[in-house]
């Protein structure tokens, strides 16, 4: 609507300051004939904006202007109420700074907002934290100061360490941002002008360099990670394993599991599941759920299986033997 966009110039000016005619054309997705009408609109309703010609030309407004108008309908000031956990703002050092924010933006709220914002800040949360995620290991570096290296737009150089591999390797890389998954945090750079994810809290070392980074033309972070989440998420699964599930536990089971599915569960009970694995060792998450969980196949996975759940009876008849060196029974 002609509304919104004439309130969006408003704002991008007030933000931007001077601002090309075919930068505002190609951001609100309409021609340079039309915002320069747009222009004209805001110039009618009193609000002193001017265009200047020319190379270095462009849509401004009159220095010290400022309009307190935040032009939020109801539904967007209850999207800035639906509030997130503060896990990941305090990673970055804001979680004070977003109750300062959102308390100036109720103050700004029309009167009619105010009660569906402030409702909804009350009764909706987001928690980004996957159940049963245990307590995170402390890193070395802090999202705090891998934040601020990413705002430096330098190029980066990490100590960093690889799941399963205790030496750390070095890389120099071109950051785009920071991104919260699930309750991770990940590093998204380019490394020899490929995307690659870094986990944050296998950051053992980092340096800001003094060379200016340098990403690809016209990428930006939300680009670059969805490359790498589709890399993620489309990464073949070479194990199919087939298992029976007892019809109690089939809810946390799926809960648990849910993305490994190759097709919806067997009616019965046990219900026969279908997974697909990226190894063997990868089934031993079924292990937690006891004899609730059988695979029937492949072999290769019951035998794994039976090897570690043969290995922890045999610790745990140790301690309950009283053996030198294991923890005794506390029942005896």
């Amino acid at each position: 609507m002609k509304s919104d966009r004439l309130l969006a110039i408003l704002l991008l000016l007030q933000t931007r300051g001077r601002v090309p005619a075919r930068e505002l054309a190609d951001r609100l997705e309409v021609s340079v004939r039309t915002v320069y009408r747009d222009v004209e609109s805001l110039s009618a309703a009193g609000v002193p904006v001017y265009a200047e010609r020319g190379r270095h030309g462009g849509i401004a407004l009159l220095p010290g202007y400022r309009t307190d108008v935040t032009g939020l309908t109801a539904d967007e000031a209850r999207a800035l109420f639906v509030l997130s956990t503060r896990n990941t703002l305090a990673d970055l050092g804001l979680d004070s700074a977003l109750g300062s924010a959102l308390r100036k933006v109720m103050a700004a709220l029309p009167a009619p907002h105010r009660p569906a914002a402030e409702a909804t800040s009350r009764r909706i949360l987001v928690d980004p934290v996957r159940w049963l995620g245990g307590p995170a290991a402390v890193p070395a570096v802090d999202v705090g100061e891998l934040q601020g290296a990413v705002l430096a737009d330098r190029r980066l150089r990490l100590r960093y360490r690889h799941g399963g591999q205790e030496a750390p390797r070095t890389y120099t890389v071109d950051p785009y941002g920071l991104v919260a998954k699930a309750g991770v945090w990940y590093l998204v750079a380019d490394r020899r002008a490929r995307p690659q994810l870094f986990r944050a809290d296998r950051v053992a070392a980092l340096t800001v360099t003094g060379d200016t980074v340098r990403r690809r033309a016209g990428v930006e972070l939300a680009d670059a990670w969805e490359v790498l989440r589709r890399e993620v998420e489309q990464r073949p699964a070479g194990l199919r394993v087939t298992a029976t599930v007892r019809r109690s536990r089939l809810d946390m089971f799926l809960r648990l599991l849910g993305p490994a599915f190759a097709a919806p569960p067997s009616a019965g009970d046990p219900a026969t599941v279908e997974l697909l694995l990226t190894e063997p060792r990868a089934a031993r998450a079924l292990l937690p759920f006891g004899p609730d969980v059988e695979v029937l196949s492949p072999e290769e996975v019951r035998a794994d299986l039976a090897e570690v759940a043969a290995a922890t009876a045999e610790l745990y008849g140790r301690a309950r033997a009283g053996t030198p060196g294991t923890v005794p029974d506390p029942a005896s």
